[in-house]
């Protein structure tokens, strides 16, 4: 069941998810903040670099971790604080997969995400708000291949499971 997007409670309370015009700009001003204070990018894959797997002669900065930690620790005091929602799993897929084929195809999918984002450079939400936004070259190319495979894909599992998916 999909928490409703109709808005938050005043109390402090989180009624549903957030809407867009609300998050978005949160966002947006996130990646301006960190760049004005640290001058670095926002990314996920990297905090989560720096936090679990750090490589040999890289010294991460400090903030990375506390972003990780803060990511995490975010998403559990909303799920605290809000209403209870019972999550039925991905969709459509897990309407056409039981959960004996469902829980493969997820690994599959993440480690593929995992080993994109690395290959990569940078995750989506590092290219494609940080970088896009700082007008690197590199992350506008990444940006449109990332969205690009995502459209191909989308139609191609559309035609080949003939609309189910």
């Amino acid at each position: 069941m999909r928490p409703s997007s109709k808005g938050f409670a005043v109390l402090g309370w989180i009624d549903g998810q957030l809407p867009w015009w609300i998050t978005g700009p949160g966002v947006g001003l996130c990646v301006v903040a960190l760049y004005g204070l640290v001058n670095a990018r926002l990314g996920v894959s990297g905090a989560w670099l720096a936090t679990i797997a750090p490589m040999e002669g890289w010294r991460p900065e400090p903030w990375r971790k506390t972003f990780l930690l803060a990511l995490v620790g975010g998403s559990i005091v909303a799920a605290l604080l809000g209403p209870p929602v019972v999550v039925h799993g991905y969709g459509r897929l897990s309407e056409l997969l039981p959960p004996v084929a469902l829980i493969p195809v997820l690994l599959l999918v993440g480690g593929a995400l995992g080993y994109g984002a690395r290959w990569a450079g940078g995750c989506t939400s590092g290219h494609g708000m940080s970088g896009c936004a700082a007008g690197s070259p590199d992350s506008l190319v990444m940006t449109a291949t990332f969205f690009t495979v995502a459209v191909v894909v989308t139609l191609a599992l559309n035609a080949v499971t003939g609309g189910a998916l």
